[in-house]
């Protein structure tokens, strides 16, 4: 396989064939964020896609999973996405699920229609980046779109028939909006009801906006404390029938899992026994990205 650049999955995706069909990220400019800032966003030819599947599948005995990367692949024309997705299909008929991040924006452009095609065509879920429901917090953050268009989004996908996986981070709005950050994001969950929710707790890398404003002091992370108060506040109002919820990533102090909405008080009193020891908690040292 040929890559351009670093490359960026989901954990799940661990062992999908991981094809880039654009490289980059189409906004790129979130100020937590380090991905992608070796290369420019661009469309890569349509042709060397294919020949990379057909690479693959002389490599490969078997493929059930495919990812498509970069950052953003659904910004694609959907005839192009139609041919990527055929030749998924031709190539390995054994693949029982093709995915790829999503935006706001790349979602947009396509027609419920387009979508619809999209699925049968093979696309089973897509990976979109909430990051906040708060309004104040995006628009710190250069998210580029307010919450409202990110959830009507979702919801788009989901009446579509595309699986939804949503992503928020706890501590992105620091100690000032943490209230804010996690009402309107367990509220921003609800409106989409994906069927997976995936929170991470902030990082701050090196070379982002979000950095320097750390060493500046201009923003304030969270405490361990805090990180629990927040978290536990959102998941207090999450109210999302049937969604997956992960909290297990490697950024995360706490491990938290469970389906919604049956597992709700579980979880509550995971967080309820973390913040009577937090020796229950990843060390800081062991946490990544």
């Amino acid at each position: 396989m040929r890559y351009y650049g670093s490359v960026y999955r989901p954990p799940s995706e661990a062992y999908s064939l991981i094809v880039q069909v654009t490289y980059g990220c189409s906004h790129n400019t979130c100020a937590f964020c380090s991905m992608y800032k070796e290369k420019r966003f661009s469309i890569r030819p349509l042709e060397e896609i294919l020949e990379d599947f057909r690479m693959a599948r002389q490599a490969y005995r078997r493929v059930e999973k495919v990812f498509l990367a970069d950052g953003d692949a659904l910004v694609r024309k959907a005839a192009e996405l139609y041919t990527i997705l055929d030749t998924v299909r031709e190539l390995f008929p054994e693949c029982r699920q093709v995915t790829s991040y999503a935006s706001p924006s790349s979602i947009r452009i396509h027609t419920e229609e387009e979508l619809k095609t999209l699925q049968e065509k093979g696309l089973t879920m897509v990976y979109m980046g909430l990051e906040s429901g708060s309004d104040q917090v995006l628009d710190l953050m250069r998210k580029g779109h307010p919450a409202a268009e990110i959830i009507e989004m979702g919801q788009k996908v989901r009446a579509c028939g595309i699986a939804l996986s949503v992503t928020a981070i706890t501590g992105l709005g620091g100690p000032e909006l943490l209230e804010r950050h996690a009402v309107d994001t367990a509220a921003a969950f609800n409106a989409m009801n994906p069927e997976y929710i995936g929170m991470l707790t902030l990082m701050v890398e090196p070379g982002t906006p979000l950095y320097d404003w750390v060493q500046d002091g201009e923003f304030c992370l969270l405490t361990q404390p805090q990180v629990l108060e927040e978290t536990r506040l959102m998941v207090e109002k999450l109210d999302s029938p049937g969604s997956v919820f992960r909290m297990n990533h490697a950024s995360n102090y706490l491990v938290l899992r469970g389906t919604l909405n049956q597992d709700r008080e579980a979880m509550l009193r995971t967080i309820d026994e973390a913040e009577r020891d937090l020796s229950r908690l990843r060390p800081e040292s062991w946490r990544g990205l």
